[in-house]
């Protein structure tokens, strides 16, 4: 196996280390794991791939896979928006052809949900090995190591919101199967209002246990299981670490959750607003910093509470670029509900000291070497190699432009600041006029990611909506 393997395409083009591929073949046979399901992040951080069998491995860390194009040019309700037929050049892939999937044995992981059952993120790339920039883990690895040419690195933290629902109605019948599909009915695992009770947590304990174990079997740090504001919903905290590690726990977890949920009966949603009565927004706070290349903080103040001047040149970046970021960190139509004014999640562009009504939450405290922003724009639906890589080219271009941060917001609703787009078609127009991100990005990626939200935002503008009917069906 270790020779065919070292033989193989992937190997002798750089692509995978076949000791850890083999590594990886011994825990199947020693784990007794019958298939692994090898899965990538679309652009919208939801996974998809295909199961393998024991048997196919082999050949998979030689040869790598194929899979269908199209799973990069669609969108939430899994249509194709990209002209995949048309030979007018408008489109970044034709003929529905493949791409090659790489799977990356680090990230290996039995499920504990599934002990027969493995799986394993995987790069995506071009059939000749060539990168496709626009593939997500790469726009952020590309970040990453842009910012490393400067001496520098970022850590990220996770910490994510969702709700977990108790399945009414499945919603199964074959009139429901459209795209996307009708919502399943639900009810709620607790009446909720009660943030950070204890009799909550232990009422839901049974399920976040399951879930808490689960995401620690799997190699994710969890530090903080919570009961949070709303009925029927939780936060789950991680160690920070390196931004491709976060983004990589953060698609797992999300996916994780949605699986040990569904296994009893159970719909746990990451939707930034349900429409659901006294439900409330689910946000996903990014918590950063950033090192130098032997680790040493410079957010951390050293004499005073002042910010650093890379903290400060870092938060003049991320307010700079904002809007055009809101893409990335707010990637639906429904997102945009979730900015208003004192609930907790903002609506202005502007930082405060330990503010959680403003956009950046300044966490720095001289002697304290985890001082950190906490940027809380971002909803949990963003896909995190997507958001993270946002973070640093705002925040790198902030530092290369001699950029500062400007005075702190007391109030962080003051209309007189800047305000976040209203609709996804305003951050969309922000993103498209966007000169940094063009630079950044590559034009051909920039245009991809307007094209992928268009989409979504055009067929919001034609559906017409309950508002209509109740306003307009009687009255005229």
């Amino acid at each position: 196996m270790r020779a065919q393997i070292a033989a193989g395409r992937l190997a002798c083009d750089g692509l995978i280390d076949p000791s850890a591929a083999v590594d990886v073949l011994d825990r199947v046979e020693a784990e007794g794991i019958e298939t692994v399901r090898m899965v990538f992040a679309d652009a919208h951080g939801i996974l998809r791939g295909k199961t393998l069998t024991r048997r196919a491995l082999v050949g998979a860390f030689s040869s790598g896979l194929r899979a269908p194009s199209t799973l990069l040019l669609k969108d939430i309700s899994h249509r194709t928006v990209f002209p995949i037929w048309s030979d007018t050049g408008d489109a970044p892939m034709t003929g529905a052809s493949d791409v090659l999937l790489v799977p990356r044995p680090e990230t290996f992981a039995p499920l504990p949900h599934a002990p027969h059952s493995a799986m394993m993120l995987c790069r995506v790339l071009h059939p000749d090995g060539a990168a496709i920039p626009f593939d997500t883990p790469t726009i952020l690895q590309t970040a990453v190591d842009r910012l490393r040419a400067r001496g520098l690195r970022a850590v990220m933290g996770l910490e994510v919101e969702f709700q977990v629902f108790e399945l009414v109605d499945a919603a199964r019948e074959h009139v429901d199967a459209t795209m996307p599909p009708r919502p399943p009915r639900t009810r709620g695992v607790n009446q909720g209002w009660q943030y950070l009770t204890e009799t909550r947590y232990d009422a839901a304990e049974p399920l976040l246990d399951k879930v808490r174990r689960g995401a620690e079997s799997i190699g994710l740090p969890v530090l903080s299981v919570e009961i949070e504001m709303g009925p029927s919903q939780f936060e789950f905290t991680f160690e920070a670490a390196d931004p491709i590690t976060t983004a990589d726990r953060a698609v797992l977890f999300r996916t994780l959750v949605k699986e040990i949920c569904a296994r009893d009966g159970y719909l746990a949603s990451f939707m930034a607003k349900p429409r659901l009565e006294n439900a409330v927004a689910n946000g996903w706070h990014i918590h950063q910093s950033v090192t130098d290349l032997e680790g040493r903080n410079l957010f951390a103040p050293e004499k005073t509470d002042a910010l650093t001047g890379t903290a400060s040149a870092w938060i003049g970046g991320l307010l700079a670029h904002a809007q055009a970021s809101c893409i990335a960190t707010t990637p639906t139509v429904n997102g945009y509900k979730r900015f208003t004014p004192f609930q907790l999640a903002p609506s202005r562009v502007g930082w405060g000291r330990d503010n959680r009504g403003a956009m950046l939450r300044a966490l720095v405290v001289f002697g304290d070497v985890a001082s950190r922003v906490e940027n809380r724009v971002a909803d949990s639906t963003a896909n995190p190699y997507l958001a993270l890589a946002f973070q640093i080219l705002s925040g790198l271009d902030g530092i290369t432009s001699g950029r500062q941060a400007p005075l702190p917001l007391v109030n962080p609703y003051d209309e007189t600041a800047g305000a976040l787009p209203q609709t996804l078609g305003a951050a969309i127009e922000a993103f498209a006029t966007s000169s940094m991100y063009r630079t950044a990005l590559g034009t051909e990626t920039q245009d991809y990611l307007i094209r992928l939200k268009q989409a979504e935002w055009d067929r919001y503008l034609a559906t017409v909506s309950e508002w209509e009917q109740a306003e307009y069906f009687t009255a005229f």
